[in-house]
């Protein structure tokens, strides 16, 4: 296939050209769109996961040769968590190029973290089926990088992070409140809102309540540190 202007342009800012777009494209198709002709992400999604896990593993094992296991693993969720995932898809604007079904669309969904982490994980993928993995660890350092050197600090949970921020400025402590309970009995999906004492907040949804909690501070740090 021959590729739109628009995805060409997703390339560069990715960093890397696809001699199989096809892949890029499937990468980008969420489920609402998919058909049995054209297949969504997940499975492209569950590979770049374990694709951008091993980069990380050896990346914080170079960067601190004396560190023991127990604080490598925060820094490792951190850095593979779906929030930082969403991030880097934010920063090269993965949500501009996304396939998604009206509903989704409707619904915000280039804007959603699950759905841009989850893309962000199959555009890895993506890469390593296309060109391997030295290039696709390439393009993961080269968005990765920098959280890499300051990870120490960003390892801290979300809710934490966001509680530090409210009370280094004399706020009252974030506070959370379940806006909605949706699906079934045994697969529930949480709508969490977070608000301070300023006004400012944000919602997220996750199968449980400490997720979307979680989601909804790293939201809202988000914003913080666009605003600021």
């Amino acid at each position: 296939m021959k590729p739109s202007r628009e995805l060409l342009a997703f390339m560069d800012r990715l960093g890397h050209r696809f001699d199989r777009p096809e892949l890029l494209l499937r990468a980008l198709t969420h489920p609402s769109i998919s058909t049995l002709t054209r297949p969504d992400n997940q499975r492209l999604e569950f590979l770049g996961d374990r694709v951008l896990g091993l980069v990380m593993a050896e990346a914080l094992l170079a960067a601190d040769k004396g560190a023991r296991e127990g604080q490598l693993a925060p820094r490792f969720n951190a850095l593979v968590r779906k929030e930082t995932c969403a991030e880097i898809a934010r920063e090269i604007d993965l949500g501009a190029v996304l396939k998604l079904g009206r509903s989704e669309m409707l619904s915000g969904g280039r804007r959603k973290l699950a759905v841009l982490g989850d893309a962000m994980e199959a555009v890895i993928a993506a890469v390593y089926l296309d060109a391997g993995f030295a290039v696709a660890r390439d393009v993961i350092l080269g968005h990765w990088g920098a959280r890499i050197d300051r990870v120490e600090a960003d390892s801290r949970d979300a809710k934490t992070l966001l509680q530090e921020w409210a009370q280094a400025r004399g706020l009252a402590l974030p506070a959370y409140a379940e806006v909605s309970r949706t699906g079934p009995d045994h697969a529930p999906v949480f709508t969490i809102e977070v608000r301070l004492e300023t006004g400012q907040s944000a919602t997220a949804a996750a199968g449980n309540k400490r997720q979307a909690e979680q989601q909804a501070a790293s939201a809202l740090l988000a914003q913080l540190d666009t605003d600021a």
